[in-house]
C-alpha cells in the first residue's frame, strides 16, 4: 500500500452537507485585517459559534491561554453551549481556517484522513508560515492519515459535490501573472492533483471572480454546489456594475454543464475607505441541520435567505450579520472548515 495515492485507497472529498464531526474556526486576533474596527469582530464570531455549537462540535485554533480565555469569556456572554466546544492551542497568523485547515478526506468504511496543501498566503501575504503548519499540526493531534500533495491549494478556491465534480475558476489557479500559486503546473496537472488527492472526475473552470475578493477569484463567493446536481450562483443585474460581464461569462458556462443552475442576487457594492470589499450571498456554510448566509443589511438579504431556503429545504436557514466581518475581505465560509463525520 506503500506510496498509494488517497483516490487510490478509496478516499475522496465529502460534500458540504454531508454528515460533520465537527466545524474548524480559529479564534481571530490579527487587528490588521479589520483595521480600525476590530472590537465587534469576536462578537460575531461568539453568534455564530453560538449557533454551530447546537448543532456539532467546534473546535477552536486558540494562540495561547489569553486567547482561550477571551474566548471564554465572550462565549459564556452569548450563550454558547460549551459542552460541544474544543480548543486546540496553536499559533496562526489569521482566522480564515477555510485556507489553511486541512481538506479532509473520507473512504466508504466512513476512515477520515487529512490532506495537506500547501498555503502560501494567496501567494500574496508574507505572513503565512504558522498557518501552514496547521494540517501537519492536526494530523498528529487527531492521529488521522495524513497525505501531502506538495501544491498549493486553498479550500475557497475549490467547491464539491462530493461524487466526483469540482468547481474552480481559470482566475485563482491558473493566473501566470497575479497571485501565482503553483508556477508551471498546468489545467491537466491540477485536475490530475484533484483525481489524485480528492477523488475529483470532472472539473468544471469558471473564469473570474467577484470584484473586490483579494484572492483572486475564489468559488465560495461565486459559485456552490447545493446538492449532487445542482450550483447555485451569483449574478448581478445591475448593467454599470464591475461584475456584471464576469458573473454573465460565468452563468452561461454553467448552464451549460448540464447540471441544474440556480441563482443569487448580489448586494449592492460595500466600500470600506475607498476599498470595495467582497460582498457576496455565495459565501454561506452548511452545517448539520443549518446553512449560516452572510447579509449585509441590503434589501437583497431578503431575497437570498429565501432562495437558499428553498434549496436547503431540510435545514435552518440562518443570516449573519456580515458587514464588520467582510472588512477582512472574508466572511462564513471563509472562516470555517468542516471535518466530516
Amino acid at each position: 500500500m506503500a506510496g498509494l495515492k488517497p483516490n487510490q485507497r478509496g478516499f475522496r472529498m465529502p460534500a458540504e452537507w454531508e454528515p460533520h464531526e465537527a466545524t474548524w474556526l480559529a479564534w481571530p486576533h490579527e487587528r490588521s485585517d479589520w483595521p480600525g474596527k476590530f472590537a465587534p469582530i469576536p462578537w460575531v464570531y461568539g453568534d455564530i459559534v453560538r449557533r454551530l455549537a447546537r448543532v456539532e462540535k467546534v473546535r477552536i485554533l486558540a494562540e495561547d491561554a489569553a486567547a482561550e480565555k477571551s474566548a471564554r469569556r465572550i462565549f459564556a456572554k452569548c450563550g454558547v453551549e460549551m459542552d460541544a466546544v474544543e480548543f486546540y492551542r496553536h499559533r496562526t497568523n489569521r482566522s480564515w481556517t477555510r485556507d489553511y485547515c486541512p481538506i479532509f478526506v473520507r473512504n466508504p468504511r466512513g476512515q477520515v484522513a487529512i490532506t495537506n496543501w500547501i498555503f502560501n498566503g494567496w501567494a500574496k501575504y508574507e505572513n503565512w508560515r504558522d498557518d501552514n503548519k496547521i494540517p501537519d499540526y492536526l494530523a498528529k493531534r487527531l492521529k488521522l492519515p495524513h497525505y501531502a500533495p506538495g501544491i498549493v491549494l486553498e479550500g475557497g478556491s475549490i467547491d464539491v459535490n462530493g461524487v466526483g465534480l469540482l468547481l474552480t475558476t481559470e482566475e485563482c489557479l491558473l493566473s501566470k501573472t497575479v497571485q501565482i500559486r503553483n508556477p508551471g503546473l498546468s489545467r491537466a496537472g491540477l485536475e490530475q492533483y484533484f483525481a489524485d488527492y480528492l477523488g475529483i472526475t470532472r472539473t468544471i473552470w469558471l473564469k473570474r471572480g467577484i470584484a473586490g475578493d483579494d484572492t483572486h477569484g475564489h468559488i465560495d463567493d461565486l459559485a456552490r454546489f447545493v446538492d449532487e446536481n445542482t450550483i447555485v450562483t451569483v449574478t448581478e443585474l445591475n448593467k454599470n456594475d464591475a461584475n456584471r460581464e464576469a458573473l454573465e461569462g460565468n452563468l452561461d458556462l454553467l448552464e451549460r454543464t448540464g447540471l441544474r443552475i440556480a441563482t443569487l442576487p448580489m448586494p449592492a457594492p460595500v466600500y470600506f475607505d475607498g476599498q470595495r470589499l467582497p460582498v457576496s450571498y455565495a459565501n454561506f456554510y452548511i452545517a448539520n441541520k443549518l446553512v449560516l448566509v452572510p447579509t449585509f443589511n441590503d434589501p437583497m438579504d431578503r431575497v437570498a435567505l429565501t432562495k437558499l431556503a428553498a434549496l436547503f429545504p431540510s435545514r435552518e436557514v440562518v443570516g449573519i450579520h456580515c458587514l464588520d466581518l467582510v472588512l477582512g475581505l472574508g466572511t462564513l465560509h471563509c472562516m470555517t472548515m468542516q471535518q466530516p463525520a
